[in-house]
């Protein structure tokens, strides 16, 4: 079986088994979509969502975290360019989206598909790890590689929700 027919068997049986996906981070903004998505690199994303409640009433706009002080939190370089270079909206390309501090093509793709339904490919750890499992790429663990390859079997439209469903599933 080609890796594309692979592909398509791998999206029917997950839509099967998770019929409804979507991202497990709450959110109501785009840009608190982008501050979740930085947390979760450090913790999953329930916890991600527990913690952003209190965050978001200390600072509860773009402009609260810009003039965060760093040694409070992080992110707020990230928000400072929202703020000053994109006029406060969340950049819907991967060019610029990857301009903003700490945001890499994970991030990037997940506001794609999920703020922007635009195609999206977001390489996570159970993305990695079951890919490589089901042999959808062979031995890879970088994730730009990984996601360069599933661009060439994963069709655009199920691109979101396969990820999404992988995250179910792992």
């Amino acid at each position: 079986m080609t890796k594309e027919k692979l592909a398509i068997e791998v999206i029917k049986r997950l839509k099967t088994a998770y019929p409804r996906t979507d991202c497990t981070l709450e959110y109501d903004e785009a840009w608190k979509l982008l501050v979740s998505v930085r947390l979760a690199a450090q913790c999953t994303d329930a916890r991600v969502n527990v913690v952003v409640v209190d965050l978001f009433k200390k600072y509860p706009s773009i402009e609260a975290l810009a003039d965060a002080d760093v040694s409070e939190i992080d992110i707020s370089a990230c928000m400072r360019m929202l703020r000053d270079d994109f006029g406060g909206l969340v950049p819907d390309n991967m060019t610029d989206l990857l301009k903003l501090p700490g945001v890499g093509r994970k991030s990037a793709n997940l506001i794609m598909g999920d703020v922007y339904g635009k195609p999206a490919i977001v390489t996570d750890t159970h993305c990695i790890r079951l890919c490589n499992r089901i042999g959808l790429v062979d031995g890879i663990k970088d994730p730009k590689k990984v996601e360069m390859e599933l661009w060439k079997i994963i069709p655009p439209e199920e691109s979101n929700d396969f990820c999404h469903r992988l995250v179910d599933h792992g």
